[in-house]
C-alpha cells in the first residue's frame, strides 16, 4: 500500500491517531473519566444572570438593593379557593394551620396570612394567596425542598377547599427531566446509520464519537460553572447542539472513508483521505459555527454570553473527536469495514447491474440544471411564505400560564387571574426616587395617578424605605403578563405618565418588576440584533471567502442561510406564538432567535461547505462547473440528506421535553435544518451554481492576492490502491 502524497497536518493526525489508535482511545477514556469524577465531586454551580445594565428595570432593581429592598430569596404564593368562601371558621382553621406549618420549613423566613387585609382576598371571597418568603433564590432549592413546601401547604386539602402553590421555586416541578428526548434522537440516529451503513458497529462509531465529545464538555462546563457565570438551561442546550454537530461531523467523515473503500484503497488509505477531505471540511464548517456562537458575546447579555461560549466550546470539542477519536476507531474495525463494505456493495452491484453510486441524485441535478430559474422561484415562493409570519414575533418569556395545565403553579396562576383578574400575576413595580426631599409624596402621587389610569387595575399603597428617600408602588394591569396590551402599558407609563409626574413632583420614577424586565429584555435584544447578524456575516464571509477564493460563493451561502433561518423563526411564530397544533400561545423566548440564528447560520455553513467543496474538487479533476455541480451533488446528496434526518430527529426530539425553552430550540433548529438540507443544498445551490457557471469561483486580482489561500484538498492522490488479502483479512 503505498500512503497518499498529502503531508499536511489533517493527513498527519490521521495516520497518528490510526497507528497509536489504543492510546488514542486510551486518552479519550481518561479525559471524560476524569472530568466526569471531578465534575461529579464538585457538583454545579449554575445561575442565571439576568442583571440588564443600562434599562429602566435594572435602575429599579438596582435603587431597591440600595435602600433596603433587597431581599436573598425569592416567594412562593400558596392560593387557597373555597367555593364557599374562605371566611368560613372551619376553612380559616386548616388555611392557618398549615402555614403555620410551612413557616417552620427550611428555607422560609416568613409566612403572610391571606387574612392579613383585604387585598389578598379576592372581592366574592372565594379565592385568597399567602406569601412565603424564602431565604435563598428558586433556583438553589432542590426540587425535593420545593416539593415538601407544596406538600405541606396542601395538607389543608379537604372537601370544598382547594390549594395550589405558585412561584418560580414552584415551577421548577413542572420543568422534569430532558432524558426522554435525547434517547430517542439517538436511537432515532442509530436506526438511520444502521439503514446507510448496514452494520450496528459502523452505524455505531458516529454516535460514540459524538459522546465522547458531548459528555467531556458536559463535564468541563460543570466545573467551569463555579468560575463563570452559566445559566442552568445551558447543559440541555450543549447535549441538543453537540450531539446534533458530533454525529453530522462524524458521519461525513465516515461517509467518504466508506466510498474510499469502495473505491479499493486499503482501510489506513481510506482513513487518510477522508481525514484530509472530509476532515478538513468538518474543521472550516465548525470553524464557522464557532465564529456564529462567540458572536453571541457582542449582545452584551450575561444570560446568552455563557451560554454561547459553552455552545463553542462542544463544537470545538466535536470537531477534535471526529478528527482524532474516530480515526482511531477506524483503525480497530477498518478491515471489518472493508470486508463487509465491499460485500455489500457487490450484492448490491449483483442484483441491479446497472444502478450506479449516487444515480438519484445525479438524476435530480440534471433536472434542476436544465431549468434552474423555476427551481428558484419556487423554492423562494414557498420560503418566503413560511417566512412571512417572523415579521409579527413578539419576544417574551414563558410565565406559569404555560406551564402544563395538571401542574400547581399553573392552577395557581389561573386561581390568582380568576379572582384578582389577569393582572395579578405580573404586576408593576414602579420605584420612585424622591432624593433628599423624600419619596412617601410622590410615591403617594403616584398610586393616585396610576390607579386612574387607562390600563391599570389596582394599586397597592407606597412601601417607603428606611432613610425615605425611596419608594415603591405595585401598579396591576388589567391584561395578563403576556398580553400585547401589557407591553402598551410599560410604555405608555415611561413616555407619558410617570414622566409628566416627574415633572410634577421632582422625583424620578422608573417602571420595573418581572414583567416590565421581559420588555427591557426583548428589547435589548432586538437592539443588538442587527450589530451581531453583522458580525457573524461578515466573518462567516471571510471564512468562505479563503476557502473557496470565491465573492459569489460566500454571498449566495450568506444569503441561503438568512432564509433558512428566518423560515424556521417564521415556524416558531407560528406554532409557539400563535398555538398552531394546540400548543399553548405565548411569546418566543427573547434570547431563542439570536439562539437558533448563531446555532443554525454555523450549521447551515456545515452542509454549505461539505457540498460546494466536493464541487470545487470535481470541478479540479474534471474542468467542467456543470459537471462538477452534477457530480458534487450525485456524491454528497445523499450524505447531506442522512444527516440532516439525523440532526432533524435529534433536534425534533425535544419537543417531547417538557421545557418551553428546549421546545422552542429544538423545533426551530429542526425546520431550519429540514429547509437547509432539502430545499436548499439540494435544489436552489445546484441551480444557482449552474447559473452562475465559472462566475461562481470569481475572485478580483487584488483581493486574491491580499488573501491568504486555504486549500480544501490535498494534492492528487495516487491511482487507486486495492485491497489485498493482506488487508482484508
Amino acid at each position: 500500500m503505498r500512503p497518499a502524497r498529502s503531508s499536511g497536518v489533517f493527513v498527519r493526525i490521521a495516520r497518528f491517531a490510526q497507528r497509536r489508535k489504543l492510546a488514542a482511545l486510551g486518552v479519550w477514556v481518561a479525559v471524560l473519566a476524569g472530568i466526569w469524577v471531578a465534575a461529579s465531586a464538585a457538583g454545579d454551580g449554575y445561575r442565571d444572570d439576568v442583571s440588564l445594565p443600562g434599562t429602566e428595570s435594572q435602575r429599579a432593581a438596582d435603587l431597591m438593593a440600595e435602600h433596603g429592598f433587597g431581599r436573598a430569596g425569592d416567594t412562593l404564593q400558596i392560593v387557597f379557593h373555597s367555593a364557599g368562601g374562605l371566611g368560613d371558621p372551619a376553612v380559616r382553621t386548616k388555611v392557618e394551620s398549615a402555614l403555620s406549618d410551612v413557616g417552620g420549613l427550611p428555607h422560609i423566613s416568613r409566612v403572610s396570612s391571606p387574612y392579613a387585609g383585604p387585598s389578598t382576598v379576592s372581592r366574592d371571597g372565594t379565592v385568597g394567596y399567602a406569601t412565603a418568603v424564602l431565604d435563598v433564590a428558586s433556583e438553589d432549592m432542590s426540587l425535593d425542598e420545593v416539593q415538601r413546601i407544596v406538600d405541606t401547604a396542601k395538607s389543608a386539602e379537604a372537601a370544598g377547599l382547594e390549594v395550589e402553590v405558585g412561584g418560580e421555586a414552584a415551577r421548577l416541578l413542572a420543568e422534569g427531566e430532558t432524558g426522554t428526548a435525547e434517547t430517542v434522537g439517538i436511537l432515532a440516529a442509530l436506526v438511520i446509520l444502521v439503514l446507510m451503513f448496514g452494520t450496528v458497529i459502523a452505524a455505531s462509531l458516529p454516535i460514540i464519537t459524538a459522546l465522547f465529545a458531548v459528555g467531556s464538555t458536559v463535564g468541563v462546563i460543570i466545573l467551569a460553572s463555579h468560575l463563570f457565570t452559566i445559566s442552568s438551561y445551558t447543559q440541555y442546550l450543549m447535549v441538543l447542539v453537540g450531539l446534533g454537530v458530533g454525529i453530522d461531523y462524524a458521519l461525513l467523515i465516515f461517509a467518504r472513508y466508506r466510498g474510499e473503500l469502495l473505491r479499493g484503497r486499503a482501510p489506513e488509505a481510506a482513513a487518510t483521505t477522508a481525514i484530509d477531505s472530509a476532515g478538513r471540511t468538518v474543521f472550516f464548517a465548525g470553524t464557522t459555527v464557532i465564529v456564529a456562537l462567540l458572536g453571541l458575546v457582542t449582545l452584551g447579555l450575561g444570560s446568552v454570553q455563557g451560554s454561547a461560549l459553552a455552545l463553542a466550546l462542544t463544537v470545538l470539542a466535536t470537531m477534535i473527536a471526529s478528527l482524532t477519536l474516530l480515526p482511531a476507531l477506524l483503525g480497530l474495525f477498518g478491515r471489518r469495514f472493508a470486508r463487509q463494505f465491499t460485500a455489500r456493495a457487490a450484492r448490491r452491484a449483483a442484483k441491479n447491474p446497472s444502478r450506479s453510486e449516487g444515480a438519484a441524485w445525479r438524476r435530480l441535478a440534471t433536472a434542476v440544471q436544465r431549468r434552474p430559474v423555476p427551481a428558484i422561484v419556487v423554492a423562494a415562493v414557498v420560503l418566503g411564505a413560511l417566512a412571512g409570519p417572523a415579521l409579527t414575533m413578539r419576544l417574551g418569556f414563558a410565565d406559569a400560564g404555560n406551564d402544563p395545565s395538571g401542574t400547581t403553579s399553573r392552577q395557581a396562576y389561573d386561581l390568582l387571574a380568576a379572582g384578582f383578574g389577569p393582572g395579578v400575576n405580573g404586576p408593576l413595580l414602579i420605584t420612585v426616587d424622591g432624593g433628599d426631599r423624600g419619596a412617601e409624596q410622590p410615591a403617594q402621587a403616584a398610586a393616585r395617578v396610576l390607579a386612574v389610569t387607562a390600563g391599570v387595575a389596582a394599586t397597592t399603597p407606597p412601601t417607603v424605605s428606611v432613610d425615605g428617600r425611596v419608594a415603591t408602588v405595585l401598579a396591576v394591569p388589567d391584561s395578563a403578563p403576556q398580553d400585547e396590551a401589557t407591553a402598551e402599558l410599560v410604555t405608555a407609563l415611561r413616555a407619558d405618565v410617570l414622566p409628566e409626574l416627574s415633572g410634577q413632583t421632582g422625583a424620578d420614577f422608573f417602571v420595573g418588576g418581572a414583567t416590565a424586565a421581559t420588555q427591557d429584555y426583548a428589547d435589548k435584544v432586538a437592539e443588538r440584533m442587527p450589530y451581531f447578524i453583522a458580525v457573524v456575516v461578515g466573518l462567516s464571509l471571510l471564512i468562505l471567502m479563503l476557502m473557496f477564493r470565491s465573492v459569489l460563493i460566500p454571498i449566495k451561502a450568506a444569503v441561503l442561510n438568512l432564509v433558512s433561518i428566518g423560515a424556521a423563526l417564521g415556524a416558531m411564530t407560528l406554532v409557539f406564538q400563535e398555538g398552531l397544533f394546540g400548543i399553548d400561545p405565548a411569546p418566543i423566548e427573547a434570547y431563542i432567535p439570536v439562539l437558533v440564528f448563531a446555532i443554525v447560520f454555523g450549521l447551515s455553513m456545515d452542509y454549505e461547505v461539505f457540498l460546494v467543496s466536493r464541487i470545487h474538487e470535481e470541478r479540479e479533476r474534471t474542468g467542467s462547473d456543470e459537471t462538477a455541480v452534477r457530480e458534487g451533488l450525485a456524491h454528497t446528496g445523499a450524505v447531506i440528506t442522512a444527516a440532516g434526518l439525523i440532526m432533524i430527529l435529534i433536534f425534533g426530539a425535544f419537543m417531547l421535553s417538557p421545557q418551553r425553552l428546549l421546545q422552542q430550540v429544538g423545533f426551530g433548529m429542526a425546520v431550519a435544518i429540514f429547509v437547509d438540507a432539502v430545499v436548499i443544498r439540494c435544489l436552489v445551490v445546484p441551480a444557482a451554481m449552474q447559473l452562475m457557471g465559472r462566475w461562481a469561483w470569481w475572485m478580483p486580482a487584488p483581493v486574491a492576492r491580499r488573501l491568504p489561500s486555504l486549500n480544501l484538498e490535498s494534492r492528487p492522490e495516487p491511482a487507486d490502491t486495492p485491497i489485498t488479502k493482506e488487508h482484508a483479512s
